[in-house]
This record gives C-alpha cells, structure tokens and sequence, in this order.
C-alpha cells in the first residue's frame, strides 16, 4: 500500500506543473553568453517554444536599442529566426530577441516573448616578439633568477584580456613558468644550470585563443651577464711616452665560464672612442695601449663577456680611469694664422697674429717663439712669449687658440711671419705665414655654406689663375673665432669644430698660395635657425606729420636674433582698426602714410624668420593737427585777402569819392546864396550890410520866454490839416531856425541830433516860397496888379512851415492884431562863447527884433516856457545873416 505522504506529494506536483509551465519563456537565443572576435562576424538564433501564438514572421531583433535591418535575418524553420550581424567595435552589447503585440496574450506576457544575450567583444592574441632573457652575477656566482621579457603585438581590450605565461625547460625535464598581465617576467629556479642547455618560450592566452612566441634554445652560458671588472689601474712610462699599461681582476671564476675583455679608451674633452678589438684580450688581466699621443691626458673604460658565445652580454663597462702619458718632443708645427681689423691710420691694418698649439704638442707648451720680417727689413731676432696653462688644460684635445703679437701694417707692405712652439723636451718645427699687400691674391668662387644633419658643409671653386697650396676655413660669432685646413684639392668639406644651434655664423674660406693669405669670400649661416627671442625697438624719427609719420628701428643683435630675418612686419592702429606693413629685412625705417589728422596711433613691429617671429615693444604717437606751414598759410593768405579788401576799397573809394560825398554827406547850400532872398524882382531890397562883422560860431538860438502866440496859432486854426505836422514837429524848421512856438532845442555843440535831423530833412525837399503881391515891411507894392511870384531856392532844405503858408500870412498880415509890451521871445547862444565881438551882438540883436516883428505876444498866461529839448539848431549859414522862418529863407543884414 502506497503511503498517504507520497500520494500527496504526487498531487501536489501534478499541480505545479500548469504553472510551472506558465512561467517558461517562449523565446530563446542561441548561443548563450558568448565572446566574439572584433573584425569578424557573428551569427545568433531565435527560438520559438512552447506555444503556437507567433511565428518566425513575428520576431524581430534588435542590438542595444537599434533594430536589426531585416535584410540580415533568416528563417532556419518554422519557429525560428537567425540574424548575422558585424562586430566593428569593442563596445560590448545586448542582443535581443523581440515579438510584435499581435494579439492579447503577447500583450499580456510581454516579459515572456523577449529574450537576450550579451555580445563581450576582444581580440585574439598575437604572437610575441623579440624575446630576450637574462641572468645576472649575484655576488661570485650567478643568480638562480632568470628574467625575460618580449614585446606585445596585437590589441587587448578590458573584458577580453590576455595573459602572458613563461616557460623555461632544461635538458627537456625540468620546466618552470610565471604568468604576467605585462611583457615581463622573472622565473625562479633552484640553481642556475651552468653549461646545461635551455628552452625559452612565452604564451599569449584569452578567451579567443593562445599563441605562442619563437623558442630561445641556447646554453645556460648565453644569458648570463658578468660584473664589470675590478680594480681597472692604469701606469705610464717613462721610456715609452706613447703607451699606458692597463691592468685588472677578473669579476667571476673561471669555473663558471671563460671570459673575453674590450677596452676603449679616448683623450680628455673628446667624445669620440678608440676599441681594442675583443678577441685580442682573452681572460687576461693586463693590457698595453699603444701608440698613444705622448704628454696626453687619456680616458680609459674596460668590460668583459663570455668568451664562447658569439652573442651573449657584455658587461657594463668600468668607471673611467684617466693618465696622461709621458712628454715627447714636439712633433707637428703650430697651426699660425692671423685677425686683420682696420688700423687707426690712413691705408693702414692692425694684425692680430694668433696660433693653435701643434696637432700632436707631446706636452704642455711652455711658450710660443715668434719671429717677424718685413719687406724691407731683414730680422733674425726671435720673441719669446710665455703660455701660462695648467697640466690639464694642456693635455686635453681641445687645441687652445693664442694671442700672439699685434702689428700694423701699410696696405701696401707684407711681412713674413714665422713661430715655433716648445714644451719641456724640445721645440716644434716652424710654422709660416705670409701676410700680402691689401688685396693682392683673388678669392675663391662661388662660395655656398648649407646646414645638415647638424653640421655646416660648404662648398667653392678654386680662383682662377692661382696656384693653391691649402685652403683655410675659417668661422666667427663675434668675438670667438675657430679654423681648419683644407688640402689643395679639397672644394668641399664640413666644418669640424664645436657649432651651436641659433647661432650666427661668418664662414669664410682663404686660398693660401706657398704661405702667402689671399682675400677671403665670406657667407653667413645658421646651424640650425629658430624665432628671435625679441622683437626690434620702434620709435618716431623727428615730429609726426599730419597725415604722415617715419618709424625707425634698430636691428636685433645677431645673438638674440637666433636665424635670418625675412621681413618685417609694421603694425599701426588707432584703436578700431589694425593696418600693417611689410618691409624688407634690410630695412630699417618706413613712412606712415594716410594717417588721420590730429589722431593718436600705437604701433609696434614684427620681426620674422623662417623659424617664427617675435613682436617688439609698442611706441605710440599723435599726428599733428595742421601741416608745416599750414597755419601760416592761413595767416598770410587771411593777411592778404584782408589787404586786397582794404586796397580795393581805398581806390573805389579814390574812384567814386563824389558818390560816396553825395551820399554820405550832402552838400547843404549856401543861405547866403540862395535865390529867395532876392524876392520879386520888382520890390527893392535893403541895402546889404557889410559882412566883414557877421556872427560867427552861432549854432542855436534858444528861445527863453513868449508870452504872446505868434500869429501862426491862427494859422493852425485855420489849417486843421496841418496841425499834425505842428504837434509833432513843434515847427522845427530842420535848418537850424526856429518859429516863435519852437521848444528850445540843444546846440550842435551838446548834441549830434539836431545835426542828423538836418541832414535827413535836407535831402528831400527843395526850398519854394510864393510871394505874395503885397509889400512887405512898409514896401510899396507894384500898382499893376501883379500876379504871385514862386520863387524856388536851389538849397535841398525841407520847405519851412512859414513858407509853406506863405499865402495865408499876407491875407493875414492885413487884420488887425493885438500887441503887448515885448520882452524878448529869444535868449541867443553864441557858438563861440568866448567871442566878445560888439558886431556880432549888433546883428544878432537885429535878428530878434525882425522876428519880434512877425511874432505878437498874446496875454494868454497859459504859456509855457520852452523846455531843453526845444531847442533848433540853427543851420550853418555866414555869420552876417539871420535866419527869417516866416519867409523860409534867409535875410541880409
């Protein structure tokens, strides 16, 4: 009987089942979790399980968030779907398998139709390179420890790494390995196996595959590498001036292996190395230099190697070991050569006579003999001059340059110069130097200096017609000079001293014909050009122009300067916008032009080489306002056309002077003169009384008291329409006279007025008067009726108003008129007050009694005085007339 626990358990799965079964994803991809190679492609597949509610149509694929292009997929059956994609980039992604929503059921287990795998992407491992091993000396043995490295080829990323694994196997048994992420490793063994055979190989390995690196096969022996040698000494001999004895210790027993030394050796200051071929100096421990440079200062390094291997590895060499070997007699001749510069004097050269030491000195030079012979003077005689320099200093390779003597010579003379070198063993031969006239041997041609690979090649012609006998190429950067020798048949050549870099060099090359220095042909050159480190100085050169200016500048000094200079570039603003200019490097100044008036300007200049350029400082200045000489342009043309005005005006004035005197000032007539006073014709007049005594200086009568009205008030009356004219004219004659009712008016001495008055009035109106045919006066009239006579004046004064109504008086003068006791109407005032002349106060007393005659007082006390302003002035006229203003004309005396 079946226990009641397992039938529970059966049921219970039974019903797990459906919902087990429920759970399972309808969609799989195959394969799982795989890792691709980057630059290949890759190919996954879609499944389709457990349901029958899509089909292969219904799937879809899509890597990251990006649908797959449905070019790439295909159907393998009825319920599955493959794609083929390409992996181009090491970013690793997810590939999904996805439904389309056709129907509820997808709808609601969305999660149950999608599925996904993820895409780890790498490279596969390339074989390594260049392996190389090594076991060092550890102490008097060699070390257990075998290290080696190789070089890496391929990619790796970080998701796909590789990994780097060493084997070392000897005699075929015995193998050892170390695994590393690096391109290095060490491998540790038990007892390095000296004289055994050994396999070397490393292991590239990832996910993609392995590879593995070419096996190094060699003797135990090859990968070892010594100590140096010990205890490197060094002697020198006296009776061998021209080698160095070379003794040291071996650095591992012979036991181990057998060893081979090198040694090199050069002088002090040289970096240039002398070998002893290796297979020479077998496991020795003493070696002899020969033919070295007697009196020398020499460095001196050893190493050794196993000497049955072919490759193996050298040991670091020694720590150097210098000795100078003995002194010798000099063997070579000073290397003499001179500086000519310009003398003080006229056709004049100072020479600069200097040498090197001798190529091979055998020693420190003591002292420099010179001997000197001119043209026309024989001299044997010899100068010593002493060399002060340590034993060092002469023992090196670098020859040192001497100053030996300064002469002067005329251009045209030469002289023969001649000097030996000596150091403590003897003297060097001699050298010689010929110094011609001024330009007496031709230069060499076409002289052409180049920089490359970091040395300075030159290259000429031979002159023509010259026998050369060497050539000497010399180089200056100012003040240091060097030079060298050429043979006779050299044309090209490098320069074989110290150069620097941005340096500034004069390269010249001197044909010598049998001692005797011809003219040199000179280039500069660079070897190597790079930017200035400054830029040239600008400043104004005298005042800014008004629409100009001139720059100037200076040029960089040659050891800032660092190459040659191409052009310059000048720029100039004034503030909105930047002009430039470009000159050449020879330039040194330029002119502005264009500029604006009255305009500050800053500018600054560029100075550029094939290398770069740099900017100098900023100079700033204000163009003018006015040109030169514009303002006094202005003045005197302003000056001038003033003139010509006045000069014009002047004679125009001379020319129209009768115009201008008419206009400006109108001729007033004679009283004296005029025509009325001559009345009819037919009436006799007065007897003229003598005008010797007339008033003189007269200007205005000033009319003190009236107490009667003239008996013009009736003719107001009777005459409405000119009563205007008498209220505002107060019969003011304009000539200078004045009515009875006339206001006492101010003299042509207080004021200018009354003058302008006159003037005015007398410009417009001509003297009338109409006499009537009655007498005047108590004279008798014609008996035959006559007719009233006009009479016209030629005077331009306007017509007085008792002229005017001349013809209403003598109507009038007939009626009866009421007369008081007289008192003086006028109070006169004489032009000249000073004047005390009895005949002027004779006529003038005259005067007021004819007037006193025509103006009757009236007892009307309503009479006013006549106030300041009521003054006429009376009209210029001959001081032997008075005035009559009733008649409008002018009465003899």
């Amino acid at each position: 009987m079946v226990p009641r626990g397992v039938i529970r358990l059966v049921v219970l799965s039974c019903l797990a089942l459906p919902a087990i079964s429920e759970n399972v994803n309808h969609l799989m991809i195959d394969p799982q979790s795989p890792v691709i190679e980057i630059g290949t492609t890759f190919t996954a597949t879609c499944m389709i399980r457990n349901t029958s509610e899509v089909t292969p149509e219904d799937l879809y694929w899509n890597l990251s968030k990006t649908t797959l292009p449905k070019e790439w997929y295909t159907k393998t059956n009825n319920s599955s779907l493959s794609v083929t994609i390409p992996i181009t980039n090491e970013r690793s992604e997810w590939l999904f398998c996805l439904c389309k929503k056709k129907s509820a059921k997808v709808v609601m287990n969305e999660g149950r139709f999608i599925h996904g795998i993820y895409l780890t992407k790498g490279y596969r491992p390339k074989k390594p390179e260049n392996l190389s091993c090594l076991a060092v000396q550890q102490k008097s043995s060699i070390s257990p420890s075998i290290r080696c490295e190789w070089k890496a080829v391929g990619r790796q990323t970080s998701e796909v790494p590789t990994e780097y694994i060493l084997f070392v196997r000897v005699l075929h048994f015995d193998e050892f390995n170390s695994s590393t992420a690096e391109n290095s490793t060490e491998v540790k063994m038990s007892l390095y196996p000296i004289h055994l055979p050994m396999d070397i190989w490393v292991e590239a390995r990832n996910k993609l595959g392995t590879e593995e690196s070419e096996h190094l096969a060699k003797d135990a022996g090859w990968f070892v590498k010594t100590n140096p040698p010990s205890n490197v000494e060094v002697r020198a001999e006296k009776k061998f001036p021209s080698s160095l004895l070379i003794m040291w210790k071996h650095p591992i027993d012979k036991t181990y292996m057998d060893l081979t030394y090198q040694i090199r050796f050069c002088t002090h200051g040289s970096h240039s190395w002398s070998y002893v071929p290796p297979g020479e100096i077998k496991y020795v421990e003493s070696f002899r230099l020969q033919n070295l440079q007697p009196g020398t200062v020499y460095i001196i390094q050893v190493r050794c190697k196993n000497s049955k291997e072919d490759h193996g590895y050298w040991s670091e060499w020694t720590s150097n070991t210098t000795k100078i070997t003995e002194e010798d007699k000099p063997k070579s001749r000073p290397d003499l050569w001179k500086i000519t510069s310009v003398a003080d004097r006229i056709n004049g050269r100072r020479v600069q006579v200097i040498c090197k030491d001798p190529v091979f000195p055998n020693g420190r030079i003591l002292k420099f003999n010179i001997n000197i012979q001119s043209d026309n003077l024989s001299n044997e005689s010899w100068e010593s001059i002493p060399v002060n320099r340590s034993e060092v200093d002469s023992s090196t390779n670098q020859r040192k340059i001497n100053a030996l003597k300064e002469i002067t010579l005329d251009d045209r003379n030469y002289v023969k110069i001649r000097v030996t070198a000596s150091n403590s063993l003897g003297t060097s031969p001699e050298a010689l130097l010929f110094i011609p006239e001024k330009n007496a041997l031709a230069p060499v041609e076409k002289l052409k200096v180049w920089p490359h690979e970091g040395q300075l090649w030159l290259e000429w012609k031979p002159p023509s017609k010259t026998a050369v006998t060497e050539y000497v190429v010399e180089w200056v950067a100012g003040d240091q000079i060097d030079w060298q020798r050429e043979n006779r048949t050299t044309t090209h050549t490098v320069i074989k001293g110290n150069l620097e870099k941005f340096v500034c060099y004069t390269v010249s090359v001197y044909a010598i014909q049998a001692g005797f220095i011809g003219k040199p042909a000179s280039v500069e050159a660079f070897l190597e050009q790079g930017a200035p480190l400054e830029g040239p100085s600008v400043r104004l050169k005298g005042k800014p122009g008004h629409n100009k200016a001139e720059l100037v500048w200076t040029h960089i000094p040659a050891h800032r300067r660092r190459g040659f200079i191409t052009n310059y570039t000048i720029y100039y603003t004034n503030g909105t916008k930047i002009n430039d200019v470009t000159v050449a490097a020879n330039a040194t100044s330029v002119t502005l032009t264009s500029l604006s008036r009255d305009t500050k300007y800053d500018t600054w200049i560029k100075a550029s080489t094939i290398r770069g350029s740099a900017l100098g400082f900023n100079h700033s200045f204000t163009t003018l306002k006015y040109a030169p000489g514009e303002i006094e342009c202005i003045v005197v043309g302003v000056s001038l056309g003033f003139l010509f005005v006045v000069v014009m005006t002047m004679v125009l004035c001379m020319c129209k002077k009768d115009i201008i005197k008419k206009n400006f000032w109108p001729q007033i007539p004679n009283p004296g003169e005029s025509t009325i006073g001559n009345w009819s014709p037919d009436y006799p007049l007065k007897a003229e009384t003598p005008k010797e005594n007339g008033l003189s200086g007269i200007s205005v009568v000033d009319v003190d008291m009236c107490e009667g009205k003239c008996l013009f008030e009736e003719d107001k009356a009777s005459h409405p329409l000119k009563k205007d004219k008498y209220l505002s004219e107060e019969h003011s004659s304009g000539i200078g006279g004045s009515s009875c009712m006339s206001s006492p008016r101010q003299s042509v001495s207080d004021s200018d007025e009354g003058g302008d008055l006159a003037d005015t009035t007398a410009s417009t109106v001509q003297y009338s008067s109409v006499v009537a045919s009655s007498g005047y006066k108590g004279q008798t009239p014609c008996t035959q009726p006559q007719q009233a006579v006009f009479l016209r004046s030629e005077s331009t004064q306007p017509l007085l108003d008792s002229e005017e109504n001349l013809d209403t008086l003598m109507q009038e003068g007939s009626r009866p008129s009421q007369r008081f006791a007289r008192q003086p109407c006028f109070s006169h005032t004489a032009g000249n007050k000073d004047s005390s002349n009895p005949a002027d106060f004779n006529q003038l007393e005259m005067a007021q009694q004819e007037v006193l005659d025509f103006c009757p007082l009236e007892e009307d006390s309503e009479q006013t005085a006549p106030t300041n302003n009521q003054s006429a002035d009376l009209l210029p006229g001959p001081p032997s007339s008075s005035y009559m203003p009733q008649l409008g004309g002018y009465r003899p005396q």
